[in-house]
């Protein structure tokens, strides 16, 4: 990718093929990995990069460069946006009750010894309402308010999502024999 991100942006406002596919390497594969672990299904997931980025190819002429990182991150939120509308396509996105969000724990962990992969697999084994919010909140850092708007439920079901995920985590490390939470 070239080191000066502004021209980028500006060649692939034109319409550079040569810069687009530029731009489409370089971000494809991180992009794929993001996708997967909301979408879980590999074909589905490809759909969903290959869907963002045909959107931001289309609406590039609207993206305005503020600093450093801002195109990646306009990228990134539409990608996450594309596979939260593939989760929504299926039909079966259904989250549980909610739990009284004031008795919610809050604990912290400590995983020093578990592999990501073992992490990320594990993750990929929550359902999908729990994978969901755990991923927004947990990796992209939307705050509850957020990803409530975002999936269309109340700030309390995405507490008791995260909850939920985090006891399911919780609990699939400790038969493994590792220590999770102080």
């Amino acid at each position: 990718m070239p080191v000066d991100e502004i021209e980028l942006i500006r060649k692939c406002k034109k319409g550079d093929p040569k810069v687009q596919k530029q731009l489409f390497d370089c971000y494809a594969d991180r992009f794929f990995r993001l996708a997967v672990r909301y979408l879980k299904d590999v074909a589905e997931a490809e759909d969903a990069v290959m869907l963002a980025f045909i959107k931001i190819f289309g609406n590039l002429k609207k993206f305005t460069y503020r600093d450093k990182g801002s195109f990646e991150s306009w990228m990134y939120k539409i990608l996450v946006n594309e596979a939260l509308m593939a989760l929504r396509r299926r039909h079966n996105f259904f989250l549980t009750e909610t739990l009284d969000a004031e008795k919610l724990e809050h604990d912290s962990v400590v995983l020093l010894d578990i592999d990501a992969g073992y992490l990320y697999e594990l993750i990929l084994d929550l359902p999908e309402g729990y994978r969901t919010v755990f991923n927004l909140f947990t990796i992209e850092g939307y705050d509850h308010g957020e990803i409530a708007e975002l999936l269309g439920i109340n700030e309390s079901t995405s507490r008791s999502q995260l909850f939920k995920a985090k006891q399911i985590l919780k609990r699939k490390i400790n038969q493994e024999g590792f220590h999770y939470g102080t």
